[in-house]
């Protein structure tokens, strides 16, 4: 269901808020997302927001053949402000 957490800039700005990035599966759906983020990071989701992500275009072999890699599923997950999760946390400095 969950492939692997999406760590950018973007999806850390948005961990701030309570919302994070997952890529998962192209057949999973919203509520199947919800509880497999719930039960495996122990957490209450209030919503789940589902995009289909276009497969960006290539070019390869020895005459530029143009491909495509595959299309995917990527879900912003928003759960209770009093929780988090450990993963998208970024660790302090210490000032040297």
């Amino acid at each position: 269901m969950l492939i692997r957490p999406i760590i950018t800039e973007k999806s850390l700005r948005e961990a701030g808020l309570k919302r994070y990035a997952f890529r998962v599966a192209k057949d999973a759906s919203k509520p199947k997302i919800g509880k497999a983020v719930e039960k495996m990071f122990g957490v209450k989701v209030l919503s789940v927001r589902t995009m289909t992500m276009p497969g960006k275009a290539y070019r390869t072999g020895k005459k530029w053949k143009l491909g495509r890699r595959e299309d995917w599923k990527k879900a912003v997950v928003a759960i209770k402000p009093d929780q988090k999760i450990d993963l998208f946390e970024v660790g302090s400095q210490k000032d040297k």
